[in-house]
């Protein structure tokens, strides 16, 4: 089995493919800094599914699971070059799975700082260090957003992305360009991955499906951009983790003929509509929400559609919860005493 760093480790994505690995029997090392953009108790509360207990978290100073003999956890922000560089050189990598980065489009228009130094400077220690402690392979989480005022559907890898709308997805695309450079003058094999809209249990508070099952729990309104005239390829969380995994193996794909740079779309690969994606929450919820409509916001664009071909004919990649599963799992959590948010 390998040894893998997942960073990000506390965030939705990362806790998911942090437990595949564990289960899988890998030797895991999560890394996050616990920020305050979202959260923080719902953080601790997947941390603590994995056996890693708040009052145990300290920062620079790895913490042993207390469920998981193979899996341990540290505080650290990619921004610190000299832990980070140092923890590499301790642990020398397998593979590296790079989840962390300041997440949300909206916030990105309100707090464009945080993103230069987490999504750019953090990313690019994480390339340093990958130079100087190479792993057999970097896995790094890219963003449809990516694609930005691309009227050609469905997105594919191939097309331009050279129109971002927010600067968040200026950063998931300059990150591209960087692992791309590294790539080649290293010879360090990196995949990026451009996820697509995700939902499931323990998402982040400050996405759709949280959003609108907190209001629809409580009563209040929510709110339908656009006036509910946008399409989103949700993807269930299950089906990303495990696709994400998957692109650690893209190494047996390797010859002096492939490339050690790799670009895909990673989705669900059939876009739904704003306002089914809503009835589904209502029907699982048993409770009809009542609406806000507002126009479209600042950074959205009106539709993404993952064309996946590339990530299933290359590594069998294959979605297969549908909708109606994954919300119906997900409302089921929502409701459970595991939500911290209830």
């Amino acid at each position: 089995m390998s040894k893998v760093l997942v960073t990000g480790a506390a965030g939705f994505i990362g806790f998911h493919v942090v437990q595949k690995l564990i289960k899988a029997g890998h030797e895991v090392f999560g890394l996050d800094n616990i920020n305050d953009y979202y959260s923080p108790p719902l953080k601790y509360a997947r941390l603590k599914e994995c056996g890693i207990e708040a009052e145990a978290i300290k920062w620079y100073i790895p913490v042993q699971s207390n469920l998981f003999s193979n899996y341990h956890f540290v505080r650290m922000n990619l921004e610190d070059r000299q832990q980070l560089f140092a923890l590499f050189q301790e642990q020398n990598f397998d593979y590296v799975i790079n989840l962390a980065a300041q997440a949300g489009v909206r916030y990105s228009l309100e707090n464009p700082g945080v993103y230069i130094q987490s999504n750019i400077v953090g990313f690019h220690n994480v390339l340093e260090a990958c130079k100087e402690f190479p792993p057999k392979r970097l896995v790094h989480a890219s963003s449809s957003s990516v694609y930005g005022t691309n009227d050609k559907i469905p997105f594919e890898e191939v097309d331009k992305t050279d129109s971002p709308v927010s600067l968040y997805a200026s950063t998931k695309k300059s990150n591209e360009l960087m692992a791309h450079c590294y790539s080649s003058l290293y010879k360090t094999p990196i995949t990026c991955l451009r996820f697509f809209t995700v939902y499931g249990p323990w998402g982040r508070p400050d996405m759709a499906p949280m959003l609108f099952a907190k209001a629809i729990s409580k009563g209040d309104k929510i709110k339908v951009f656009n006036n509910g005239n946008l399409m989103r390829d949700f993807t269930y969380i299950d089906d990303i983790a495990n696709g994400t995994i998957l692109a650690l193996e893209v190494s047996n794909l390797e010859s002096p003929n492939k490339d050690l740079f790799k670009v895909y779309n990673i989705g669900c690969s059939s876009p739904i509509k704003l306002m089914d994606f809503i009835q589904e929450i209502e029907d699982s919820f048993g409770t009809e929400a009542n609406k806000d409509f507002l126009p479209m916001q600042p950074g959205d664009v009106y539709q993404t559609y993952a064309d996946t071909r590339k990530l299933e004919s290359e590594l069998g990649y294959k979605p297969s919860v549908s909708l109606h599963e994954g919300v119906g799992n997900f409302a089921k959590w929502y409701n459970s005493e595991k939500n911290p948010l209830k």
